[in-house]
């Protein structure tokens, strides 16, 4: 490491205004993305949506997300980090505002496929940007903070605050239209805030130390990247099972209220918000790969358990709640340290970009389609079972990565 990690003169003030903000971001992100679901009970009434419409609407913003961060990691690599976040960060909310004044199947694929090219522009970008302003040491805490807030706010909050306004606005339309409001302020502050470091410093963040110029193409000689974008694939299966399905399999198949679905949904967020506090700042001490592994082996465990627990509203909460601290924890290390920290300088964000990229438009785009034919041909009852094989399969994936923590490093070294 250089002397611009010292204590004495790195600039620990900027790194928190910048996470700080890159969390808020994300956190809008996540609710803007995710309030829909709570709402599909009411929605599916009101538009006359079944299963196979839920996934397709859910689907088409991670296809779209992908698409985006796939070629917008690349873009943040060549022209910098706040000419992508910024913009981003207006089009989705003005988008999810918009998701309020849908009429139909039709009009609402279009909004929400809008909605994610913007947010999926947003999204390696903003990881790698956290990465950046954090001193090495700190990269898993302060990404662990940063993407617990989409768990947080997205799927922690959201079921709470939607079905709570659902009581007291005319109509779900409102809702949308409320929550799109705070990211224009989070938008101008990224603009008074917001640095793009030179890649000689941003190559400080790696384990290649490499500051050169890249082909995109490239990041596939680092066996982190197909490894990490084959990982998505099993993180995505379960965050969307769960995400889209699980209101209505707790509605439709348990018998539980829209009240009590709203409370046990809760855990999505507030289980993923909590791993991703812990799991990533451990990994910073004691090595991603071994952290990777143990959410795997957990997540696993507890999957298998939703199916038998019954209507508990309580017993539920708690078994989502594990689920979603090792799942979420899990994508954070994915797309973060396991990738970003494993790759040239001028090839981060095209790399975070990449597996973010590709396994949403699998993981997140076609899983949600699968399930929806399960749900409607088998039973949705199904869906904890999909979720569970998809997780499992990551065991593999994590046998395989290279370590990439700097602690391991500075061991091996």
């Amino acid at each position: 490491m250089t002397n611009n990690h010292n204590d004495d003169t790195w600039d620990t003030r900027y790194e928190w205004k910048a996470v700080a903000l890159l969390s808020i971001g994300f956190g809008l992100v996540g609710l803007d993305r995710f309030m829909i679901q709570p709402l599909f009970p009411v929605m599916m009434k009101d538009l006359n949506f079944d299963y196979q419409d839920i996934g397709l609407i859910s689907g088409v913003l991670a296809i779209a997300w992908g698409v985006a961060a796939m070629f917008c990691g690349r873009l943040a690599d060549k022209v910098g980090h706040r000419k992508v976040l910024i913009p981003a960060v207006v089009l989705f909310s003005l988008l999810a505002g918009f998701s309020g004044l849908a009429t139909g199947l039709m009009s609402l694929l279009f909004i929400r496929a809008l909605m994610g090219l913007a947010e999926g522009a947003f999204t390696p970008t903003s990881i790698v940007a956290t990465l950046d302003a954090s001193k090495p040491s700190r990269h898993g805490l302060n990404l662990g903070i940063q993407q617990n807030m989409v768990a947080l706010i997205g799927l922690g909050l959201a079921p709470l605050i939607v079905t709570q306004l659902l009581a007291v606005v005319p109509s779900w339309r409102w809702v949308f239209i409320l929550v799109s409001l705070p990211g224009f302020i989070v938008a101008y502050l990224m603009y008074r805030v917001m640095r793009d470091p030179s890649p000689r410093v941003a190559a400080e963040h790696t384990i290649t130390h490499d500051a050169r110029q890249h082909r995109w193409q490239d990041v596939f000689q680092y066996r982190n990247v197909p490894l990490n974008i084959c990982g998505m694939f099993c993180w995505l299966t379960v965050v969307t099972v769960m995400g889209v399905f699980f209101p209505n399999y707790l509605v439709d198949h348990l018998g539980l209220t829209i009240t009590e679905m709203g409370f046990v949904v809760s855990a999505i967020g507030f289980g993923g918000s909590a791993g991703n506090l812990v799991m990533p700042g451990l990994s910073d001490r004691f090595g991603r790969k071994p952290i990777l592994a143990l959410g795997v082996v957990v997540a696993v465990c507890a999957l298998l358990a939703l199916r038998y627990i019954g209507n508990s509203p309580l017993a539920l909460f708690s078994l989502v709640f594990i689920v979603m601290f090792c799942v979420f924890s899990n994508v954070t290390l994915t797309v973060g340290p396991l990738t970003v920290e494993s790759v040239p300088a001028t090839l981060m964000a095209t790399a975070s970009g990449l597996v973010v990229g590709i396994g949403e438009v699998f993981g997140g785009g076609i899983v949600p389609a699968v399930a929806g034919f399960v749900a409607k041909h088998y039973g949705i009852e199904h869906i904890l079972t999909l979720a569970a094989i998809g997780m499992s399969l990551g065991l593999i994936v994590a046998i395989f990565l290279k370590e990439t923590a700097p602690i391991k490093q500075r061991v091996q070294s």
